[in-house]
């Protein structure tokens, strides 16, 4: 018979969500055909997976950051393609962490051959959690804020962050838990559709984000030489709003987000931004699919009409990171991310931006798999992200790496 397949993951099978593995297989046939499985459920019992094809080599062995996948969910040397390729059989299902807390399972199996799956050669389990060892969470509910907080271990001090989310709403800490296990304490901030806060909020009214903003920086943990932000889609321009019109943000990210205030009028001391113009008339619903195409929906940003509801950010002293997918079906990001960069460098300021190939609008952590589309919370239409597998998986990868590098070059 052999020795026993054995199915490895290296330096541990206990990671952070975000920590690349070394998928081995050992035990096999010189040359062996075989068939590597991903599987992994999600809290909503919701069944993610991938395959790949793999031959063994001339000893038996297979090494995935070595040996290429002959077809399947994907092709080439892909080390982490089991992951990144992880894919629902119902369509349209995002794979996104709930409970920070528990870690998700992925299952690695090794089946004999490439035509079918019924002959297990041999399994593991890769546990990848969320939350760092000794990172502490703590649900923050004082005066108005609606949030979670995530404090690395040690006395620190530590660079302090807010992770904002867009306009599907909800309390999103997946991210803020992920940043915390890598050293920066980060308070995850709802601002919509969640507990008693609106689905579609009449007005965002700024002082909220400068409440969290004097939350964070009285944490004893904290640096005091000033906070970051980052956000996602609708939460990348309030992101660059706190950078402009509030005291004590040092560096602001943008993901697939633009340099002008979107959709809820923001209301300032004094003042209020009003949303960039748009028309729901506008947006295109996919005849074979019915997915939802809101990259038309906004007046031309080129149009003087529009510049009242620009976030003068040339005021801002932060430093700014803009980060956009050019497979962005949801929103132009690459287009209004140029234009914020260019206004930026107009007026001298300094500015980081990197622009992606085939990456879509839902830039994530890496190794979360591609969701093309899914439902959107809030306005309960299936909408369509876009990105191609391979190119969003690297883009996810880099960005996250550019985001760490420069909040703490700047922080």
């Amino acid at each position: 018979a052999g020795m026993a397949v054995q199915v490895t993951v290296l330096p541990s099978p206990r990671c952070l969500f975000d920590d690349p593995v070394q998928i081995c297989v050992a035990g096999l046939l010189p040359q062996q055909a075989v068939t590597l499985r991903a599987s992994l459920v999600d809290e909503s019992r919701e069944l993610f997976q991938a395959h790949a094809l793999y031959r063994a080599g001339s000893s038996g062995e297979l090494d995935l950051s070595r040996s290429p996948a002959l077809g399947g969910s994907y092709s080439g040397v892909e080390p982490m393609g089991l992951l990144w390729s992880l894919q629902s059989k119902a369509p349209y299902k995002r794979l996104a962490k709930r409970n920070v807390l528990t870690p998700f399972y992925v299952d690695f199996e090794v089946y004999e051959g490439h035509e079918d799956m019924s002959h297990l050669l041999g399994k593991c389990t890769n546990e990848r959690w969320f939350l760092g060892e000794g990172v502490k969470r703590i649900s923050v509910r004082e005066g108005r804020l609606k949030a979670t907080l995530f404090l690395p271990p040690g006395p620190g001090p530590f660079p302090g962050l807010i992770d904002l989310y867009g306009s599907g709403g909800g309390l999103v800490e997946y991210r803020a838990s992920l940043l915390a296990s890598r050293g920066f304490v980060t308070l995850a901030l709802a601002y919509m559709a969640f507990e008693d806060l609106p689905a579609m909020p009449e007005v965002l009214e700024l002082d909220y984000f400068e409440e969290a903003v004097n939350f964070l920086r009285k944490q004893q943990q904290v640096k005091d030489t000033g906070i970051g932000v980052l956000g996602l889609s609708k939460g990348a321009d309030l992101a660059l709003s706190m950078a402009t019109f509030l005291p004590g943000i040092k560096a602001a990210v943008s993901i697939s987000g633009s340099g002008f205030n979107s959709f809820i009028p923001l209301r300032g001391n004094g003042f209020t931004v009003p949303p960039h113009p748009y028309d729901l008339g506008r947006m295109k619903i996919s005849d074979e699919s019915g997915l939802v195409d809101f990259s038309d929906v906004l007046d031309d940003h080129k149009d003087p009409a529009t510049w009242d509801c620009r976030i003068p950010m040339e005021r801002s002293l932060a430093k700014f990171l803009f980060l956009s997918g050019l497979d962005d079906t949801n929103w132009k990001s690459d287009l209004y991310c140029q234009d914020a960069v260019e206004r930026l460098q107009q007026y001298g300021r300094e500015v980081e931006f990197c622009f992606y190939s085939g990456a879509g609008h839902l830039l994530e952590p890496p190794y979360l798999p591609l969701c093309q589309a899914s439902i959107h919370k809030v306005l309960g239409v299936f909408v369509s992200w876009g990105g191609q597998w391979k190119e969003h998986a690297k883009a996810q990868e880099d960005a996250w790496r550019r985001i760490q590098a420069f909040f703490w070059q700047h922080l």
